[in-house]
């Protein structure tokens, strides 16, 4: 069955100042989240996770990136991007991950902002109120350092110990002044190929 979700929320943080500089664009990073009942809350070790990931994970891949495009006006307009999952005490980390780390989840954003990066990812578990981190990077460039941020925030009651926090992250624009260059110039001064970094 589809997942059952209490509710959502929808974060929306406008950086106008920063280092007591003002922004010559504002950086605006926007988290939609669901708080939803653990499929697998109660049902002891399960070896097989994918009923439940077919069921869930496709609409809320499609919930989630509809807010996030509303709130930022289009995928067109979404630069950096990630996602996040917490769950809660009586659950498993796997559960977290489950349902993020598939590609019935995580498609539906990355074909609607029109992506070409992997989506960063944080999953842990936590009691109400943990700290929900969402890793951003840029959509297009994993290398472009100046849309690597994190969206910061929590739910004040959730997730519950049989409860999941699902969360898609956004950002328009970079971490204003931005100055510490791009991973490129760091593999030219150490005389890296771009296409094998570690030098492997």
């Amino acid at each position: 069955m589809p997942a059952e979700i209490r509710k959502t929320l929808l974060h929306i943080e406008n950086t106008l100042i920063e280092g007591g500089k003002a922004a010559q664009t504002p950086l605006r990073m926007i988290a939609a989240m669901a708080v939803i009942r653990n499929p697998w809350a109660s049902l002891g070790f399960v070896e097989d996770l994918s009923p439940a990931i077919h069921d869930c994970a496709p609409g809320l891949g499609a919930l989630l990136t509809g807010m996030i495009l509303d709130a930022a006006g289009g995928g067109d307009k979404v630069e950096g991007y990630g996602k996040a999952a917490i769950v809660g005490l009586n659950g498993e980390v796997e559960h977290a991950s489950a349902l993020i780390h598939t590609l019935h989840f995580g498609n539906h954003y990355r074909n609607a902002v029109g992506a070409k990066s992997y989506l960063s990812f944080c999953n842990t578990r936590g009691p109400a109120n943990a700290p929900l981190l969402i890793p951003l990077m840029d959509k297009n460039d994993g290398g472009k350092r100046s849309h690597y941020l994190t969206i910061q925030t929590s739910v004040a009651d959730a997730p519950g110990a049989d409860e999941i926090l699902i969360a898609l992250g956004a950002s328009i624009g970079g971490r204003p002044h931005h100055r510490i260059g791009d991973r490129y110039q760091d593999l030219k001064e150490l005389g890296h190929d771009a296409e094998n970094p570690a030098a492997v």
